[in-house]
């Protein structure tokens, strides 16, 4: 079966009546996790974006105690782990300062684990490839903004 395109599925929403649009929802809902997580956030969360961000960072604090720092191989895979968890708020949110906030939060957290970045090539590789992503971030944000974030991408 061949996937319709956006302006099709646009037109043909369209054209529904609204229960019929909710029971396709709620079927949707049902198929995959991610589609589930992501109408939580259109419904419950998308009004309060502060409050979502500190939602995650919260998450994020609860996964970087559960880090162990001697072992750096189980470490990379909880960092690894947490920055998925991380890459799909963020999409789910679609805002460049919500990827901004998390992203510059995901590598403060990440240099307070103690664990030594140059031990590591991949963690060193990962904290880099992050602090790349948030200056090309940055770059798309307001001018105000801009020197906002630049301060705490100094401190990184």
């Amino acid at each position: 079966m061949k996937a319709a395109s956006l302006k099709e599925i646009k037109t043909e929403l369209d054209m529904l009546h609204p229960a019929q649009l909710k029971e396709l929802c709620t079927r949707m809902a049902k198929f995959r996790k991610e589609n589930k997580e992501l109408l939580t956030y259109l419904l419950f969360e998308s009004q309060d974006e502060d409050a979502y961000i500190k939602g995650i960072q919260e998450q994020m604090d609860e996964q970087f105690k559960e880090v162990k720092k001697g072992r750096t191989y189980e470490a990379k895979k909880q960092i690894r782990k947490i920055l998925t968890f991380v890459n799909k708020q963020i999409k789910y949110s679609g805002s460049k300062r919500t990827e901004v906030e998390l992203r510059i939060y995901f590598c403060q957290k990440m240099k307070k684990t103690g664990i030594t970045l140059s031990a590591s090539t991949f963690l060193g590789n990962l904290y880099l490839r992050q602090y790349l992503t948030i200056q090309k971030a940055v770059a798309t944000l307001h001018e105000d903004l801009q020197y906002d974030y630049s301060e705490e991408i100094k401190l990184l």
